[in-house]
């Protein structure tokens, strides 16, 4: 009877060490670098790792154009308050001599002096309201060039 045991045990040993070396040969198919899950987790590690770089560098591109936006945009709305500032002056403005007084003769010597006097005045006002609207402008400048010109003919270099 202990002979019987013994080689029961034996055979089921030997069948538990062929069973061990089936499913290690498996795993080792199964985990290969090329072929098996093992290559396709590596390849998805390697894009996983390239689509977060790019994601980087997107994310750093959006916001630099963001501030970019930010600041013409910034620029854009003073240079439409300037805009506006200069069309409200416009309405300041003297308007051109009527026709009627023009062509009227000056029957008297004072009517030219009066005329050049008044035309003296108005040039005179619209001098200082225009230097009041320029010291009013300037701290609403902003720090850089608005618009430049660039050459078109690059033989011509300033």
């Amino acid at each position: 009877m202990d002979l019987i045991a013994d080689i029961l045990l034996a055979a089921g040993a030997l069948g538990a060490g062929f069973y061990c070396l089936v499913l290690s040969r498996r795993l080792k198919r199964f985990n290969d670098l090329e072929k098996g899950v093992g290559g396709a987790v590596a390849v998805l590690s390697s894009q996983v790792e390239d689509l977060n770089k790019s994601f980087v560098t997107a994310r750093q591109m959006t916001e630099g154009s963001s501030q970019a936006l930010d600041q013409l945009t910034g620029r854009a709305e003073s240079v439409a308050q300037r805009l506006e500032l200069m069309m409200a002056s416009m309405h300041d403005m003297p308007e051109a001599a009527p026709q009627a007084q023009v062509q009227a003769p000056a029957s008297t010597p004072e009517q030219p002096v009066a005329a050049a006097e008044e035309s003296d005045a108005l040039a005179a006002a619209y001098e200082s309201n225009a230097e009041a609207e320029a010291s009013a402008e300037e701290p609403a400048k902003s720090s850089g060039v608005m618009f430049v010109r660039h050459s078109r003919d690059k033989k011509r270099v300033a």
